[in-house]
């Protein structure tokens, strides 16, 4: 399984609900597509200007055709246009 945390930080006076109106469309496609396991959007509990999408994958095969999918190719241009900055981490379980 793969684990994958993208943190945001939203450009100053974006609000959260536009960028969520845009996100909300990527997070329905995502949750149907297969190796998908989780898929879920959060907002920082101290600084609602951070936002980060928690994913579960089945396996890295998942992932690669997740960010090739139409519907990420088309939104994440859009919502990138509302961020300051993006940090992208991928995780694998240790056994």
């Amino acid at each position: 399984m793969i684990k994958v945390v993208a943190k945001a930080k939203l450009k100053p006076g974006v609000k959260v609900e536009d960028y969520l109106r845009i996100a909300k469309e990527v997070i329905s496609e995502t949750r149907k597509e297969k190796g998908c396991i989780t898929y879920t959007l959060h907002e920082d509990i101290n600084d609602p200007t951070i936002l980060t999408m928690l994913e579960e994958w089945d396996n890295e095969e998942a992932l690669h055709q997740h960010n090739k999918s139409e519907h990420v190719l088309k939104i994440v241009p859009e919502l990138r246009k509302l961020r300051e900055s993006t940090e992208i981490n991928l995780y694998r379980e240790l056994k």
